[in-house]
Parts: C-alpha cells; structure tokens; sequence
C-alpha cells in the first residue's frame, strides 16, 4: 500500500519517471523479502525521499518545494535516526503545518502593521494599556474622553498640539488595530494548539517549542506597551520631540522576529522532515553551504537589529543623502557622546552610518556566497534558493537607498521592513534546506545523482 501511494503520487507529477520508479519499486519489494521488516520500511521510506524530490522538465532537474513537503509526509514512522514532530500520520502532518505557517504569515502582517503605526505615528495615541484589551470608543462622549487623555501627553503638546478630533481617530484606530491584531495572533494560536494536543498530534518535544513561542508572544505584549509608556514620559530636553526608546523598540521588534523564526522553522520542520537530497554529492555540497549561510545568516540579523535602531532614533529622517552622508562620508558627530558605546544606539549619525555599513556588508556577503557555491555539485532547490536571496538582498538595499532619499514615506519605509523580513525567510529556508538528513536516508542515497535526457 505505501509503495502504491508513492508510485501514485510520483506518476501524477511526472510521468516521464515511470521506468525508473517502477524498477526501484521492484529492488524494494526484493530486499524486503530477504530482510527484516525494520529494515525493509527504512529502505523503502529513504527511497520514497529519494525520488519524491525529483521533478523533471525537459530532461533536467528542477526545484519542487511542494514535492519536498508531500514526499516527507509519507511514511515516516519507522525512520532510523529521525524524530518526527507530529504523530497521526500525513493528514495530521499537513494540518499542524498550515496552522505553523499560518501563524508564522500572521506575525509577518503584525511586523508590516506595526511598522505602519510607527510611521504614521500612531503608536503614542492610546495612552493606556490592557492584557486582555478593551472595546474601542463607541460614542462621542468616549471619544472625547480618550482625545482628552491623549492631549496630556507629551506627543501632543510639543507635535501634534491643535490636531482635530478626526485625525486623532485615525492614528487611534491604527494603534488599535495593531494591539488587537496581536491578541487575534494569541487565539488563532492557542486554540488549534489546544485542539491538536488533544488529539494527540503533538509530541514532547514540539510541544515544549511551542510552549515556549507562546509564552514570548504573551511577552511581546508586555514589551510592547514598555515600549509605549518610554514615549509617554517627558522628553530629556524641551526641543526634543517625544519617541519611545530606541533600545525597547529594537527589543520589541527583535522579539517578534525571534518568534517568527521559531514558527517558520518549526512550521519547515513538520512538513520537511528530511532536506533535499538525492545523492550524497548533494548531501556534501549542502554542507558546504550550510557552513557559509550560518555566518551569512547572521550578519542578516545583525543588519535587521541596527534598523531597529535606525528607527528608533528616527534616524532616517538625517543625511538623506546616498552614498555620501551630507557632503562627508563619515559625519564628524559620530562619537559626540560619553560614554563611548552610547554612539552606537543613540547618536543618529553613527546609527545611521552603522545601518549603511552593515547593509552593504549583508550585500556583499550574500553575494560571495552565490559566486562560492556557483560550482558546488548541490540540490537545483538550493541553488535557486541562493539566487533568489541574491536578488532580494540586492531589492532590499534598493529599498533602503530609495526611502533614505525620499525622506521616509509610509509606502517604501513599509516596504523596506518588510523586505528585511522576507530576507530572513529565505536565510532561514537555505539554513533549513541544507541541513544534514537522517541516517536511513544517507544509507540509501547513490553517490552521484541519476540524470535523465
């Protein structure tokens, strides 16, 4: 029966491998009849990886990511020196999959909102805050009444003093909108992880990472409205204008790209179970890359981080100038302040000149590791997932330059953050793609993958 489904599904993909697949159905059915059952389900299972990542066209190999996913759902039980995540089977598989990366795609949306409301400067209106939250106004008297807690703020009397009831609801309704989106993020969370312990999908150890996302997505609550309540509180200085601190807003948006990582890699891990691999030659370059993405990795991380910083300072709204910062290429500002280390998260010239630095590190070290493993005997999946890095490493800096020039607007700042987000998705699939397969799966594997013209 698994055979059969194998064999099904292989031939509804591509049916030019119908040969091929039929003869390494007869090598499975004749090993098992000379060796233990144990044995024979690990053979056949590696088998099924094997060919469940091929997809031909015109005679060539080509990525299948969707084949990838389906082939490692199959069969899985009995695998030497693999631990699934997910019991009940390929059914339970696929549905605990879509709601990781359901969720994962949903604190994607709360990073774009967020940088939305800190844009449009709506992030300071609600001067209050709720773990459970609350009802919006919804009459004219309440509405007065939040306007009225808002005009005691700091922001208001030194920026927006004279602003209309009506552009106050605007910034409201955003900030708002970003509070409740994250306790939607809580539910449709907690109750399909509710539902799937029940049923007994989970296991030890993908609960406990679960558990444990959890737990920082109520933290990131908390860290939030810490953040708010620093841009509440009296500028230092009577011509500074009120901003929340740049070192919680950079903790609060590190936060959530940590709990993305975590869903996106756990969400890959469940559908995934093995890497792409068809030979060992494969298997050898993918480790080659392996060891030059994870630096690569995080000087990406490193470069998000100081952009947190760059907004936090509201540093893109100095020296919007490119490549040059002004008419200099390092400001002479860049170590005004004592102690020393100070500059580096607080002094605008040097948070901006650092943010420069490290995108264009981020460039070129993506770009040294396409030309690295340019002849690297690797899966096709990998190396089409290295180009597309490369060009959304050479987009991304295309969007900081363009937003630095144009003073920051809503659309290309939202863009750029979003940008660093989806370069951290694809280094963490190249991370996930390239790591090492299990046992069974190595054992089964030919030296040199099998091409076909």
């Amino acid at each position: 029966m698994f055979q059969s489904r194998v064999i099904s599904l292989i031939l509804k993909r591509n049916k030019a491998s119908l040969n091929s697949i039929l003869a390494n159905f007869k090598e499975t059915t004749s090993f098992r009849a000379s060796s233990s059952s144990l044995s024979s389900s690990s053979s056949t299972v590696a088998r099924s990886s094997l060919y469940g990542f091929r997809s031909l066209y015109k005679g060539t190999y080509m990525p299948s990511w969707r084949n990838m996913s389906t082939a490692a759902a199959v069969g899985m039980e009995n695998k030497e020196g693999l631990k699934l995540l997910v019991t009940g089977g390929p059914r339970a598989q696929k549905a605990v999959g879509i709601w990781l990366f359901g969720s994962a795609a949903w604190v994607f949306s709360m990073v774009i909102l967020g940088g939305i409301t800190r844009l449009t400067r709506s992030g300071l209106s609600m001067t209050d805050w709720k773990f459970t939250g609350s009802l919006p106004p919804l009459s004219d008297e309440e509405w007065l009444q939040e306007f009225e807690k808002y005009k005691q703020s700091p922001e208001y009397m030194r920026v927006n003093k004279g602003m209309s009831l009506e552009d106050f609801k605007f910034i409201y309704w955003m900030e708002y909108a970003h509070r409740m989106w994250g306790r939607g993020l809580g539910i449709i969370f907690a109750l399909p992880f509710s539902y799937f312990l029940r049923k007994g999908y989970i296991t030890l150890r993908l609960g406990l990472k679960l558990s444990a996302l959890f737990a920082l997505g109520a933290g990131q609550g908390l860290i939030g409205w810490w953040m708010v309540k620093s841009g509440l509180e009296e500028p230092p200085s009577e011509y500074a204008q009120p901003r929340v601190s740049p070192y919680r807003l950079t903790a609060h948006l590190t936060s959530a790209f940590v709990i993305y990582t975590g869903l996106f890699w756990t969400a890959l891990s469940v559908v995934m179970p093995e890497p792409p691999a068809e030979s060992v030659a494969w298997v050898r370059g993918a480790a080659k890359v392996k060891k030059l993405a994870l630096p690569v990795s995080f000087i990406v991380g490193i470069t998000a981080v100081s952009g947190a910083f760059v907004a936090g300072n509201d540093a893109g709204h100095a020296y919007n100038t490119f490549p040059k910062m002004g008419d200099t290429w390092i400001p002479d500002d860049i170590f005004n302040m004592k102690p020393l280390i100070r500059n580096f998260f607080e002094n605008t010239s040097m948070v901006q000149l650092d943010h420069r630095i490290l995108a264009t590190t981020t460039l070129l070290s993506i770009g040294a590791l396409w030309w690295s493993t340019r002849k690297l005997d690797i899966h096709p999946a990998i190396r089409s997932l290295i180009g597309s890095t490369v060009g959304m490493a050479a987009l991304q800096v295309t969007l900081g330059i363009s937003t630095l020039l144009s003073y920051v607007p809503v659309s290309l700042g939202t863009a750029h953050q979003a940008g660093a987000l989806t370069l951290l998705t694809l280094m963490i699939l190249l991370n996930h793609t390239t790591r090492k397969p299990s046992v069974s799966l190595l054992k089964s594997l030919p030296q040199v993958a099998k091409t076909t013209f």
